[in-house]
């Protein structure tokens, strides 16, 4: 791994999940109610923090890529959804 750079992608593992489902809420405010939110890959990047950039399946053919991040633990701050894409398709078929 080069450092600084993002991980390669892997499967969501349940901490993916889990990471997920706390910024689950700030994205439905910005959006919609999603029927499913199932966190599919990930990646992650160490900063001043660490980023995760996870795709999350919303229905049967639609997905969304979220940007989380997370402080650094002396900070004491919640997951923030710092960023997110609409509407992604499923491009692993």
């Amino acid at each position: 791994m080069m450092c600084g750079a993002p991980t390669p992608t892997q499967p969501a593992t349940a901490d993916t999940q889990a990471i997920a489902d706390q910024v689950r809420a700030q994205l439905e405010e910005k959006e919609k109610k999603f029927p499913m939110f199932k966190a599919v890959e990930f990646k992650s990047q160490v900063v001043a923090g660490r980023v995760f950039f996870i795709k999350v399946q919303v229905d049967d053919d639609n997905f969304v890529h979220i940007r989380v991040f997370e402080s650094l633990p002396h900070e004491n701050k919640p997951l923030a959804l710092a960023s997110y894409q609409t509407t992604k398709a499923d491009t692993t078929s």
